[in-house]
């Protein structure tokens, strides 16, 4: 049985490109079975923050701890975590089923049913042939979540998931999300929509140029 992530602990973290800061003194604490919600404008920080959990930017000073282990010492980069940060790269004239089993492969994995089952859950038809290229904003942001889950991470961390969804799509991710927090995932969620982070969050958070406040 694999361990999974319990705890990640944000502890006065800054970062500095150049002479510009972007965080400044971040301190969170995020524990398993819960969501937490972060509001904020374009170029608040948002996504910076996301990068230096994740271990793609190193914080200037303070720390990131998973499970004790601190990010850029103990380990590189978060692992065990479904990631949405920008727009994914898919291959657009690979379909959905096909661009997932490319990725589920690099890491020695194959398992049609399983995949499938991934497509369908986030409401998309498996044996759909159309090209990725050809997919409406909403069936890929719906890909983009199926690669984040498709590995059973114990950590998602999604930055704008509901972007380009429609109602019925808005509340079909609000459902997953919900059940994947019942079953013990962690989630760290950036959104625009305040009615996503009400219904969806236990605690929430505004970044305002580099800072975060908790609401």
């Amino acid at each position: 049985m694999r361990n999974t992530i319990e705890r990640i602990e944000i502890t006065h973290v800054f970062k500095r490109f150049r002479t510009k800061e972007v965080l400044k003194d971040i301190s969170l604490d995020l524990r398993a079975g819960h969501i937490y919600g972060i509001v904020g404008h374009n170029g608040s920080g948002k996504t910076v923050l996301f990068k230096c959990i994740c271990g793609f930017f190193y914080c200037t000073s303070g720390e990131i701890l998973v499970d004790g282990k601190r990010i850029g010492k103990d380990m590189d980069i978060l692992t065990d975590a479904g990631i949405i940060i920008e727009e994914p790269g898919f291959l657009k004239y690979w379909n959905g089923f096909q661009n997932l089993k490319f990725l589920y492969t690099i890491r020695n994995r194959n398992c049609k049913g399983h995949l499938f089952s991934i497509l369908r859950k986030v409401g998309l038809d498996p044996n759909n042939k159309m090209p990725v290229g050809k997919y409406s904003l909403g069936m890929c942001q719906r890909l983009a979540i199926a690669q984040a889950i498709m590995e059973d991470p114990s950590v998602l961390l999604l930055d704008e998931p509901m972007n380009g969804l429609d109602k019925n799509g808005i509340n079909e991710m609000r459902e997953l999300f919900s059940q994947m927090r019942d079953e013990g995932k962690m989630i760290l969620l950036a959104s625009h929509n305040r009615e996503d982070i009400n219904i969806l969050c236990d605690e929430v958070y505004e970044m305002v140029n580099g800072t975060l406040i908790k609401e």
